[in-house]
């Protein structure tokens, strides 16, 4: 597939989170001051240029300094705890799927808990036990906390892949159980793999900025959720002191809308039957007639390889 081929959707998504990524990365080089320093007063108003261009906080701190820092404490966390929830969950996912019996028994059980059990109150309870937070610890809480939908799908997707044929041969090679995990099942679950990663950085940094605005964020860094947190704290709303609160609001909607729209426009990407119903749909517009409905995912069988979603087929009428 060409860069042709790729939806306004993902160009859009792309450039959304190629920005906040160039502000959390370049953005400290660019700005050079240091979120702590005091350059003004209470609330200072934004000016002209230079460290002032978003004003002060509450501590007189440079506010388009700490919205730089801010950006690269959420993503450092968001990025490492859906590492973290993406791999537990498909080892977890891969293994039960694949090896079934008691094994998949207990993974499952173990799951369903975690599916039952609100995982906010889980991180909630977790950082407060923890003596000292910061970014790393909190993202290790959070991927933790967030590897159960990954698991859970995944092993629904391995359990209908190992009754393939190609599973019994790599069985008759003598292939281990490791080896047919990683190249015999994993290449069908990349692209679901992939697009699970997208919303659990996602989802990493939502929870972490809950946790910063009940005064639980990192205690030696500056997020995102942080600034919110102190502007509220110090009445940046009833003071109508705009610039300490809406910018980090803007830079969190932006990451997630991101995140998500990407992830929505990678199902495009992975799927030619929505590739095709899109364009047989930009053609039937133009030429003024009428199409059918293209396949919606939920209609089709589980994941095939290279992420493209495939009717099920019993072993028996199964080609490579």
């Amino acid at each position: 597939m060409g860069l042709r081929g790729l939806s306004p959707r993902f160009w859009v998504a792309a450039v959304i989170v190629l920005f906040c990524l160039a502000v959390g990365v370049l953005g400290p080089f660019i700005v050079q001051t240091s979120p702590t320093a005091t350059v003004g007063g209470l609330y200072d108003p934004p000016q002209c240029c230079g460290a002032l261009i978003l004003g002060t906080d509450n501590e007189g701190q440079s506010v388009i300094a700490n919205l730089v820092w801010g950006t690269r404490t959420s993503l450092i966390v968001g990025l490492f705890a859906g590492l973290i929830g993406t791999v537990i969950g498909l080892v977890v996912g891969l293994v039960g799927g694949y090896r079934g019996g008691w094994i998949d028994d207990v993974l499952t059980a173990i799951t369903n808990i975690g599916l039952a059990i609100p995982a906010i109150v889980v991180i909630i309870l977790l950082s407060v036990s923890l003596p000292t937070r910061n970014i790393y610890t909190l993202a290790m809480v959070i991927g933790l906390t967030a590897w159960f939908w990954v698991a859970r799908a995944v092993r629904a997707q391995s359990s209908s892949i190992r009754t393939r044929e190609h599973i019994d041969v790599a069985k008759l090679s003598g292939a281990g159980f490791w080896p047919i995990l990683l190249r015999d099942i994993l290449p069908y679950l990349l692209s679901y793999v992939v697009m699970a990663a997208v919303l659990q950085v996602s989802s990493a940094i939502l929870f972490e900025s809950v946790l910063s605005l009940l005064g639980l964020g990192p205690s030696n860094a500056t997020s995102l959720g942080t600034m919110l947190y102190w502007a509220i704290a110090w009445g940046s709303i009833r003071t109508g002191a705009w610039w300490a609160f809406i910018p980090p609001t803007v830079m969190l909607t932006l990451i997630v809308f991101g995140l998500l729209l990407l992830q929505s426009s990678l199902n495009e990407v992975f799927n030619p039957r929505l590739r095709r119903g899109r364009k047989a749909r930009k053609k039937a517009t133009e030429e003024g007639t009428e199409i059918e409905e293209p396949i919606q995912a939920e209609d089709a069988g589980p994941v095939g390889a290279g992420g493209f979603l495939e009717t099920p087929v019993s072993a028996g009428q199964e080609h490579r």
